[in-house]
C-alpha cells in the first residue's frame, strides 16, 4: 500500500534507499516526516551491504547534488564499515557543510552512537587540517554544530602556523593578527575600519560573515563581483535591496556571471533552484537583464536533456499532493520549490529539446494545457505549475492514450507516484494495465516514471520496458537518454549506482 492507501509496488530494499538517498531531505513532505524517513533508511540499512550504502552515498553526492542523505548514509559507515568510510569520504564530505552534517549524524544518537569514534574523529581532523583557508571561512558559515564546536570537538594538530592561529580565532581563544592567514586577517582590518566610520575594500570572505556590518552600497557591489555564482544567484533581492544595480554597470556584471556556462556547471546547480531564484527575482526590483540571465542559466543547467527519437508524451503530476515543498518543511528555511514546480520545469524542459512531444498533465484526469515549445523552459514550467489541485491518477494519461489508440515511443511521467484514484482491489495497478495496453499496439515503446519525493513506492514494475527513477538533479536526464537508448542494464537506475567505483581517489 502506498501513502494514499492504494495498492503499489515496493521497490526493492537497494531500490528504495538510492530513491531515499536521491529525494530524501530528512523533513517532512506531504504524506511523511523527517523521522519516518530516518526510520525507514535505518532499516533499510540492515537490508543492504556496506558497498551498495557507498556508492549510493557518492551517487547522491556527486550525481544527486543532495545534502542530507549522503551524510547520513557516510554517517552510517562510521558503523558499518570505517574502511569503506575512510574510502568516500572525500567524495561525500566535500565540503564544510558537509563535514558539519556528517558530525551533527554522528553525534545526534540517530544512528546509535553519540561519539565520532577514533576513525572518524582522524578524517575529520585530517579535511580541517587539509582545507584551504577558504574552504575554512566557507565552513565557518552556520551552527549545530558549528565549525567551532567540531575543532573543539576533534582537536585538530596543525601543521602550519597560520592554522593554528586560524583555529584560536575560530574558537575565541588568543592569537596574533599577523600570524592569520591573509583573507582571514584582511577582514579584521576590515572590522576594526568599519567601525571607526571608514569605507575600506571588502575582503574576499563568505558574505554572511558581512551582513551584520555597516556596508555601503559600493561594498554591496563589491561582494557581488567577488561572490560564487551560487552565492550571487541566491542573494539577487538582497543585492536589489542595498542598491547594488542602482550603480552603473552592475546589472550587466550580475547578469554576465549568471550565464557564464562554465560557472553554471562549476556550481552543480539544481535546475529547480534556477526556477526559485527566478521567482522570487521577478517580484522584488530586480533588473529585467538579470532575470533574463537566469532564464539562460537555466538553458546552460539543462543540457543534460536528452533529444530523444520518435513520439515523445510526458505526463507531469499536478495532484493536490505536489503542492507540497519539494525538498519538505524546513521553517524559515523551506524552499519555495514544490513538486509541481518540478514536474513541470521536467516537462517544460523535455518540450523544449523534442518540440514534437506531448505535454499531459494530469491530477484525477487528464487537463488540456496549450504549451509553446519555443517558449523558454521557464516560461512553460510556469504555465504548468499554475494548474494544480485534484486526486493524483498516474494511470489517467496512459489511458486517455489507449482511448485514442495512440502511437508513443516514450511516456515520462514526473510524480510522487502517490496514486489512488484509480486504486484496483486485485491484480496489477491499473498504471501497467494501461501501459501493457499500449505495448500492445506499440511493442518497442518504454516507460519512464520520475519519482521526485521519497516514498519508495511505484505505480510501474522495474522491467525491460519500464526506468523508475528519482530525483530532481539533471542525472536524472543522463539516466532517461541512456534507457530510452538501450545502455543500461536489467536493474536500470540501481545497475547505473552499482558502477560507482570503490578504488580510493
Amino acid at each position: 500500500m502506498n501513502h494514499g492507501r492504494a495498492p503499489a509496488y515496493a521497490f526493492s530494499p537497494r531500490h528504495q534507499l538510492a530513491q531515499l538517498a536521491a529525494t530524501g531531505c530528512l523533513s517532512t513532505t506531504f504524506y511523511a516526516n523527517a523521522q519516518d524517513q530516518l526510520d525507514h533508511v535505518k532499516a533499510l540499512l540492515a537490508q543492504v551491504d556496506a558497498s551498495f550504502v557507498a556508492r549510493t552515498a557518492v551517487y547522491a553526492r556527486q550525481a544527486g547534488f543532495m545534502k542530507d542523505m549522503p551524510a547520513l548514509l557516510a554517517a552510517s559507515l562510521a558503523v558499518q564499515d570505517v574502511a569503506l568510510l575512510k574510502t568516500v569520504f572525500g567524495r561525500v564530505i566535500d565540503n564544510g557543510k558537509m563535514l558539519r552534517n556528517f558530525v551533527q549524524i554522528l553525534r545526534s544518537g540517530a544512528l546509535g552512537r553519540r561519539s565520532l569514534g577514533s576513525r572518524p574523529k582522524k578524517l575529520v581532523q585530517d579535511w580541517l587540517c587539509q582545507a584551504t583557508e577558504q574552504q575554512l571561512l566557507q565552513a565557518s558559515i552556520g551552527n549545530e554544530p558549528s565549525l567551532a564546536d567540531v575543532v573543539k570537538m576533534v582537536h585538530p594538530k596543525p601543521a602550519e602556523a597560520w592554522r593554528a592561529a586560524w583555529f584560536a580565532w575560530l574558537i575565541g581563544k588568543p592569537y596574533v593578527l599577523e600570524a592569520l592567514p591573509p583573507v582571514t586577517q584582511a577582514f579584521e582590518l576590515f572590522k576594526r575600519a568599519q567601525s571607526q566610520g571608514l569605507v575600506a575594500e571588502v575582503p574576499d570572505v563568505p558574505f554572511q560573515m558581512l551582513t551584520a556590518l555597516p556596508l555601503v552600497p559600493a561594498q554591496w557591489a563589491d561582494i557581488a563581483r567577488k561572490g560564487s555564482w551560487q552565492m550571487v544567484r541566491q542573494n539577487l533581492n538582497t543585492f536589489a535591496r542595498h542598491g547594488v544595480f542602482q550603480i552603473d554597470g552592475m546589472a550587466g556584471q550580475v547578469a554576465a556571471k549568471l550565464r557564464d556556462a562554465k560557472a553554471v556547471a562549476k556550481a552543480r546547480v539544481m535546475p529547480y533552484q534556477l526556477m526559485s531564484a527566478y521567482k522570487a527575482a521577478s517580484q522584488d526590483g530586480v533588473p529585467h537583464e538579470v532575470c533574463e540571465a537566469l532564464q539562460d542559466a537555466m538553458e546552460l543547467a539543462l543540457a543534460n536533456v536528452p533529444d530523444l527519437q520518435g513520439r515523445v508524451v510526458v505526463c507531469p503530476d499536478v495532484s493536490g499532493s505536489m503542492q507540497s515543498i519539494v525538498t519538505g518543511q524546513r521553517g524559515s528555511a523551506s524552499s519555495s520549490v514544490r513538486c509541481i514546480d518540478v514536474a513541470a520545469l521536467v516537462a517544460a524542459a523535455v518540450l523544449r529539446k523534442n518540440r514534437q512531444a506531448r505535454v499531459m498533465p494530469f491530477e484525477q484526469r487528464v487537463v488540456k494545457v496549450n504549451l509553446n515549445p519555443r517558449d523558454s523552459v521557464m516560461s512553460n514550467a510556469q504555465a504548468l505549475a499554475s494548474i494544480g489541485g485534484g486526486g493524483t491518477n498516474c494511470s489517467a494519461p496512459l489511458a486517455v492514450l489507449n482511448q485514442e489508440r495512440a502511437e508513443v515511443d516514450v511516456v515520462i511521467i514526473v510524480s510522487d507516484n502517490e496514486s489512488w484514484i484509480d486504486a484496483r482491489r486485485h491484480g496489477a495497478t491499473q498504471t501497467m494495465l494501461e501501459w501493457d495496453l499500449i505495448k500492445r499496439r506499440n511493442p518497442n515503446a518504454r516507460l519512464v516514471c520520475i519519482d521526485i519525493q521519497p516514498y519508495a513506492t511505484t505505480q510501474a514494475l522495474d522491467r525491460a520496458d519500464i526506468l523508475n527513477v528519482g530525483g530532481f538533479s539533471d542525472a536524472v536526464f543522463k539516466m532517461v537518454n541512456a534507457f530510452v537508448n538501450g545502455r543500461t542494464g536489467a536493474e536500470h537506475w540501481v545497475g547505473e549506482i552499482d558502477k560507482v567505483s570503490l578504488e580510493p581517489q
